[in-house]
């Protein structure tokens, strides 16, 4: 089992900037990839980056450049610095990890951070 605990969601103008942060603990080295979704009310949940154990790196096309996602493996901790946040970018952020349990593959989420993009 994987638990994963977020932080630094909030509120910001637009423009502005927001770094989460998400640590990992349990069975971290079953970990295959980390990274981080979210979801509007009423809307499918999105990924926005996940990055492997072996450095490949996916963004949603949304993104375009104004993410970064970065990997501190000693403190098993993944963070999403976001920039030129924009009003679409309000949604709860969720940290995900998709890891190895009893021999299967199986996601596991956080318990989401409000971001909240508004003048």
């Amino acid at each position: 089992q994987v638990q994963l605990v977020e932080s630094g969601g909030g509120s910001v103008q637009p423009g502005g900037s927001l770094r989460l942060s998400c640590t990992a603990s349990g069975s971290v080295r079953s970990i295959y990839v980390l990274g981080w979704h979210r979801q509007v009310p009423g809307k499918e949940r999105d990924m926005v980056t996940e990055m492997s154990n072996n450095g490949i790196i996916a963004y949603g096309d949304f993104v375009k450049g104004r993410f970064t996602v970065s990997r501190d493996n000693a403190k098993n901790t993944v963070y999403l610095q976001m920039n030129r946040l924009q009003p679409e970018d309000t949604a709860v952020y969720y940290c995900h990890a998709g890891a190895e349990t009893d021999g299967y593959y199986k996601d596991y989420w956080g318990q989401g951070t409000q971001v909240t993009v508004s003048s």
